[in-house]
């Protein structure tokens, strides 16, 4: 009795951790939607401060900030410029569903005053 016993308890302990699965997968994959927020912010920041220097010497700011984007970034990059200040938009790569568009990270620069 006691082993029958024993075998009933190891399956409720399958059935548990068969349970918990879905629960770990979302955990993974929200890590994951925090790290690509993080790459995003990154990204925006690289390319804020491109633009800023391109100002400075008399480049192009949207062109620098956009050269200065990793390759993932192009598609959801938006740059403005006004004066000597560049402000780049990212919006981080989709992990989980509808979470991307309220993660966006906004990084700003400004040039300095003219010279």
């Amino acid at each position: 009795m006691i082993r029958a016993r024993g075998r009933a308890d190891g399956g409720q302990a399958s059935i548990e951790i068969l349970g918990l699965v879905p629960l770990l997968a979302l955990v993974v994959l929200a890590a994951a939607q925090v790290l690509a927020a993080g790459a995003a912010r990154s990204a925006a920041s690289s390319a804020a401060e491109a633009g800023a220097m391109a100002i400075v010497q008399g480049g192009d700011p949207a062109q620098a900030a956009r050269a200065a984007a990793p390759g993932w970034a192009h598609r959801r990059l938006a740059v403005r410029v006004a004066g000597r200040h560049v402000r780049v938009r990212v919006t981080p790569a989709a992990v989980l569903p509808l979470l991307p568009r309220h993660l966006v990270s906004t990084a700003e620069a400004d040039a300095g005053p003219a010279s």
